[in-house]
C-alpha cells in the first residue's frame, strides 16, 4: 500500500483531518472539516486504520478528477482506499457499476440506460404519484402525529424500485434490515453477512424468473430474459447488478426524503416561498441536493501519476471526493451555507459526475419533487413533533438522513 510519506502538495497543511467525522447539524458538513474549507482543492485526511490519502474539496477539481480515467473504482484493487471498517468486510465483493471502470463499467451501464432515462422517469411520474397518495392517505387517516421516515420517507422509494426492479414488496422488511446493516452495521463482519444474505435473496428470485416460462416484465426479469438467457450477463452479474439497483434506489432517496423535510421545516422562509409558489420544486430539489449531500466520500485509487492543482497524486495512492465541501466552494456558489432556490444550483456533484454519475438520477428528481411537493401541500400545517435537537440524524460514515422524524400536523 503507497503511502503520503513523499507526495508533492500544498506544503502548509497542518496534520491531517480525520474522515470521515460525524455532523453536528445533519444539513450542515462536519464542524471538524473547516480546514478542508480553506481553498485548497486537494488536501490530506486520515481513515480508520491510519492510513493517509488525500480528499478533493474544489468543485473545479472534483469534477476534473471524477472524469480522469486514471482514477480507478475497482474495489478489487490492493490500494483502493477504505474509508471504515465496515467497508473493509465488503472490499472483496464486486460491485456492478459503481465498482467497475470502463469498458465493463459501459458495458452494464448500456443496458441500463433505457430504464432510468428522463423519458422513462417522466413515463413513471403518475404511478408514483399514486404511491405517494395512497402512503399520505394511510398516514393522515392514522392521525397525527407520525414517524415521518417509517411511514412514508422510506416506503415511497422503496415501492417505487420493487415496482420497477421487480422485487416483492412483501419482502420490504428483510432487504431494508440487510441495506441497514450493510450501510450502518457496527462491525465487518455484520456488514458481510448482509451482504451475503441480500447475495442469496436475490439470487433465488432471479433463479425463480429464471424458471419461469415468461418473466414479469421489471428491470431484473427482461435481465433474465434477454442477457442472462443469451450469455451476455452471468448470474452472478445480475445479482450485483440487483444489490446495488435495490439498495441505491431506495436507500439514498429515503435519507433525501427525510432529510429534505427536516430542513424545510428548520428554514421556515423557504418552507413558506415553496408553498407560496410551488413552481420552485425542482430548483428547490437541486438546492438541496447541493446542500445536504447525503453520499459523502466518493472513492476512487490512482492508476497513474496525476499533476492537478498544484499537487501530485501518485499511482497507487488513495482519493476520496468530500460530496459536502465541494458544494459549498465558494469559488462555485454564493454564499454556499444558505439555502437558496434562486441559484442555479443544478451543477452540484450529490450525483457524482464523469461515467459514474448515479444512473437513477432522474428517477430520484421525480420521486423527491413528488414526496416533498405531496407532503407539503397535502398537510399545510407539518411541523416537528419534538424540539430539534431531540431529532436523531445519521453518523457520518453512512449515508446522511434521519434516523426518526417525529412529526404532527
Amino acid at each position: 500500500m503507497t503511502d503520503l510519506t513523499d507526495i508533492t502538495g500544498p506544503a502548509d497543511q497542518a496534520d491531517p483531518v480525520a474522515f470521515p467525522q460525524d455532523r453536528t447539524c445533519p444539513y450542515h458538513p462536519p464542524t471538524g472539516y473547516q480546514p478542508l474549507r480553506d481553498g485548497r482543492p486537494l488536501s490530506r485526511v486520515t481513515l480508520f486504520d491510519g492510513r493517509e490519502v488525500w480528499v478533493v474539496t474544489a468543485h473545479a477539481t472534483a469534477r476534473a478528477l471524477l472524469s480522469d480515467p486514471r482514477l480507478s473504482s475497482n474495489r478489487l484493487h490492493p490500494d483502493f482506499p477504505v474509508p471504515t471498517e465496515r467497508f473493509a468486510g465488503v472490499r472483496d465483493r464486486q460491485v456492478a457499476l459503481l465498482g467497475q471502470d470502463d469498458p465493463e463499467h459501459h458495458r452494464q451501464r448500456r443496458m441500463m440506460i433505457p430504464s432510468f432515462t428522463v423519458k422513462r422517469a417522466t413515463e413513471l411520474r403518475p404511478w408514483i404519484q399514486r404511491t405517494v397518495d395512497a402512503l399520505l392517505d394511510a398516514m393522515i387517516a392514522q392521525g397525527p402525529p407520525a414517524e415521518l421516515v417509517s411511514a412514508f420517507a422510506l416506503p415511497v422509494p422503496s415501492m417505487v424500485i420493487c415496482g420497477l426492479l421487480g422485487v416483492p414488496y412483501a419482502d420490504h422488511e428483510f432487504f431494508e434490515e440487510q441495506t441497514r446493516r450493510l450501510l450502518r452495521g457496527r462491525t465487518a463482519a455484520e456488514a458481510r453477512g448482509a451482504r451475503d444474505r441480500l447475495e442469496e435473496y436475490l439470487g433465488g428470485l432471479i433463479d425463480d424468473k429464471a424458471r419461469q416460462g415468461d418473466p414479469g416484465d421489471g428491470i431484473l426479469d427482461e435481465l433474465v430474459r434477454n442477457q442472462l438467457r443469451d450469455g451476455t450477463l452471468d448470474r452472478a452479474e445480475i445479482v450485483s447488478l440487483a444489490i446495488i439497483l435495490l439498495v441505491a434506489g431506495h436507500e439514498t432517496t429515503a435519507n433525501m426524503i427525510s432529510l429534505g423535510t427536516y430542513t424545510l421545516l428548520r428554514h421556515p422562509d423557504r418552507l413558506a416561498e415553496l408553498r407560496a409558489d410551488p413552481t420552485l420544486l425542482p430548483a428547490a430539489v437541486e438546492e438541496l441536493m447541493r446542500m445536504l449531500s447525503i453520499a459523502e466520500g466518493m472513492q476512487r485509487v490512482a492508476l497513474e501519476d496525476i499533476e492537478i492543482a498544484g499537487a501530485t497524486i501518485r499511482a497507487g495512492e488513495g482519493v476520496l471526493f468530500s460530496t459536502s465541501v465541494i458544494n459549498r466552494d465558494p469559488d462555485r456558489y454564493e454564499e454556499p451555507d444558505t439555502l437558496d432556490f434562486h441559484r442555479s444550483a443544478r451543477h452540484h456533484v450529490a450525483f457524482g459526475f464523469g461515467i459514474h454519475q448515479c444512473l437513477g438520477q432522474n428517477l430520484a428528481r421525480a420521486e423527491l419533487e413528488i414526496a416533498l411537493g405531496s407532503l407539503l401541500a397535502r398537510l399545510p400545517g407539518l411541523r416537528l413533533a419534538v424540539p430539534a435537537d431531540e431529532v436523531r440524524f445519521k453518523p457520518g460514515d453512512t449515508i446522511q438522513g434521519m434516523l426518526e422524524l417525529p412529526v404532527t400536523w
